[in-house]
């Protein structure tokens, strides 16, 4: 399966793009690295530049059907940067509107919340995003993995770096489910 990575150009929390990606690749899945620009994209470790990582397609220029799934890693600037985008907020609604999977965790439920695809879901994140979710109509709840099945589409959320393991269980047994 294709699973789309959306980032913003800067910003993205390292650890919660690698260690997803590295668990698509070891399931046997083809993880692809989606922006908002060509080029490279920069993460950080928390406010610290880390790495950078090449850009394979760019939003607005690949459609979702072309993703069995979709994962929103966090950083708080990589979601913050993408719910300004008009482009990669249609890429993340267009995913729901289709009844695809899709996993976020930390920061990344403010793409959600932009996108209006919250409403009347179930999810958790990053604690400071809890007021946000209720505001868009979504239950936030603090738990290390949440799946939401209510709606067209599956949705797992996690909290913050040190749920990623339960993150990565649980986001591909979803996608695995969703595929077959």
């Amino acid at each position: 399966m294709r699973i789309a990575f959306l980032t913003a150009p800067e910003g993205v929390e390292q650890v919660e793009l690698t260690e997803p990606w590295q668990a698509a690749v070891d399931a046997g899945h083809e993880p692809v690295l989606v922006s908002t620009e060509s080029g490279e994209i920069q993460a950080f470790d928390h406010l610290d530049k880390a790495d950078t990582f090449m850009v394979d397609e760019v939003v607005g220029e690949v459609p979702a059907e072309s993703f069995g799934g979709l994962v929103l890693p966090g950083g708080v600037a990589n979601p913050d940067f993408l719910r300004a985008d008009d482009r990669a907020v249609a890429f993340v609604k267009e995913f729901f509107e289709q009844g695809r999977p899709v996993a976020a965790i930390c920061h990344a439920p403010w793409t959600l919340v932009e996108a209006d695809v919250v409403r009347g879901r179930v999810l958790t994140s990053w604690p400071s995003l809890r007021t946000d979710i209720r505001n868009a109509g979504g239950s936030w709840v603090d738990e290390q993995v949440n799946i939401c099945d209510h709606g067209p589409n599956k949705l797992v959320t996690s909290r913050k770096p040190d749920d990623l393991k339960a993150f990565c269980e649980a986001y591909l047994d979803v996608f695995a489910k969703e595929a077959s």
